[in-house]
């Protein structure tokens, strides 16, 4: 590690911080609607973006910085368990194909902002809306906060304000800067700004991927170094090589499958998804997408290359920025320390966009103000989404780092529950609407509990996401252990209750509504909920 501040790289760094800054104010100018005070608008860029943008945008939101520090740590301190997140990612399209047209649509139809209005629409219920909004807002905070640990760690490795004897204040100033612009140009400009961000964030992405897959290896002596230093570090520990071991295999590929049901239950993957401008601009999404998987396993490999160049770090988060820094020229490495920071900034800003349109139309209008005018509930949106990043910066700047990565892996198992409700409502009406807060209570019950039990060598509590599949004997991803329960008890519960004739709620919906595209007569017609109250 280079002693004191890195200036050339700090310099690079500061440029195009500053343009993306810029960049994320005048965005409020970009396809300016007439009216800017309604939560289409603000929290999801007027729902028009086209094909390109909305892939930028949700390739902005899917690989964020924490992909870019974490996916190679996990190679670089477990091996080949690492590459997880590339198999996930993998088996995740072809899922999200079969049900983002039809979210897009029945929301573009009934003028739904949040999943939470879907299934409120869908099965009438208030309770099981509200579940569904505090689990997404839950899930997302300690996301955010990865975000800022991302930026930190960049700010680390380039020695700026990380001294031990720095004062707390001075140690965190570039990180509140960075947390200060990042909330400034997200309430004036809403989704519009990471939008407009995500292009330069994924540019930068893409050729310091391009870079480093070709520069450091030439560096290192080509691939059969960096492997056989990989896999002598591998042995060496009792790891088995580069393969995993046997007894992994099944949290392996449980923690690969659960990831691919969960990640587009996050808000901010489905803000990013209805902000497209038709059905077939998602369609198309869906289908280009995988490039990026192309360049997470490239990025994968930097773990084994950070291994052959002998990066030795105390924090493994720290491992990929090191091997920037030791590896590249100084004007380059701040080049890739400005592509982690940008993509740190951009899929914050759309989480916290995404948990505030949840809190506004979830909470807020359906519980504390039923009346509330479109230009309210973009004013409250707007509120909450810094009071959110002020929540995952107090969390990031008060814990250790490893307790906001096991929150978020916490927050991985909550968010699989809604899936019985969102993507089992996309094409049925057969479960109960109580059955399906029955099912969601006894997944967050048991995964939250199993989760409580994991320790680690850091944390004597949620120390991880794995534990003994009961019944099968095996550890496996306890997120779907508690999804395959949510199922079960939903199905369970929904015989009983149709049984006894329990009262269903109302379904606003109709079949037409999810095959819909923005053409459709009566599609483009029908005011949002919220714009045709305020119209009476």
């Amino acid at each position: 590690m280079k002693d004191g501040v890195n200036g050339v790289a700090l310099g690079v760094f500061i440029f195009f911080f500053l343009a993306v800054t810029v960049m994320g104010f005048l965005a409020a100018r970009w396809r300016r609607a007439a009216d800017e005070h309604t939560l289409d608008e603000w929290g999801l860029g007027g729902r028009s973006f086209g094909t390109w943008v909305t892939w930028f945008l949700l390739g902005g939101d899917l690989y964020t910085a924490y992909t870019f520090v974490a996916v190679p740590a996990a190679v670089y301190a477990a091996g080949a368990a690492g590459f997880f997140a590339v198999p996930y990612t993998i088996l995740v399209y072809p899922l999200i194909f079969t049900f983002l047209p039809r979210l897009w649509s029945v929301s573009h139809r009934h003028g739904y902002v949040t999943t939470s209005d879907f299934v409120r629409g869908r099965f009438g219920s208030k309770g099981l809306s509200l579940a569904v909004a505090v689990t997404g807002i839950l899930a997302t905070m300690p996301y955010i906060a990865l975000q800022l640990v991302g930026i930190q760690a960049v700010l680390d490795v380039m020695g700026v304000g990380g001294g031990a004897s720095s004062n707390g204040f001075v140690k965190d100033l570039p990180l509140l800067i960075a947390f200060g612009v990042l909330a400034a140009y997200t309430y004036s400009s809403g989704l519009r700004a990471p939008a407009l961000i995500a292009f330069v964030k994924d540019t930068l992405i893409y050729i310091v991927i391009a870079v480093a897959i070709i520069y450091i290896p030439i560096k290192l002596g080509g691939f059969d170094e960096i492997f056989k230093a990989a896999s002598a570090k591998y042995t060496a520990a009792g790891a088995g090589g580069l393969v995993p071991a046997e007894a992994g295999q099944w949290t392996y590929a449980t923690l690969a499958l659960g990831s691919a049901l969960a990640l587009f239950m996050y808000p901010h993957s489905v803000t990013a998804t209805l902000s497209g401008r038709s059905r077939e601009v998602i369609r198309r999404n869906t289908t280009i997408l995988p490039l990026y998987s192309l360049m997470l396993g490239l990025l994968a490999l930097l773990g084994f290359m950070a291994i052959a160049a002998g990066v030795k770090v105390t924090n493994g988060q720290l491992a990929i920025p090191q091997l920037f820094e030791d590896m590249f020229p100084d004007w380059f490495a701040g080049v890739a320390f400005a592509a982690i920071g940008i993509g740190a900034l951009v899929p914050a800003a759309i989480m916290s966009i995404a948990a505030a349109n949840l809190f506004t139309r979830n909470i807020y209008k359906d519980f504390i103000n039923p009346d509330a005018t479109p230009r309210q509930e973009t004013r409250v949106s707007k509120l909450v989404s810094l009071l959110v990043k002020v929540g995952a910066l107090v969390f990031v700047l008060t814990m250790d780092k490893t307790v906001a990565i096991n929150f978020q892996l916490l927050g991985g198992i909550w968010i699989l529950q809604t899936f019985p409700s969102l993507v089992g409502g996309l094409f049925t009406r057969w479960f109960h609407r109580w059955a399906l807060l029955g099912g969601w209570a006894v997944g967050m019950l048991y995964g939250t509990i199993a989760a409580y039990g994991v320790a680690s060598p850091t944390q004597k509590h949620f120390g991880g996401s794995a534990k003994e599949i009961p019944g099968i004997g095996e550890i496996g991803y306890i997120g779907l252990t508690a999804f395959v329960l949510n199922a079960a008890v939903a199905v369970v519960l929904t015989f009983a209750l149709r049984a006894f004739k329990a009262p269903d709620g109302v379904d606003e919906t109709s079949p037409g509504d999810y095959t819909a595209d923005a053409g459709d007569a009566g599609v483009e017609t029908e005011l949002p909920p919220a714009t045709a109250e305020a119209s009476h």
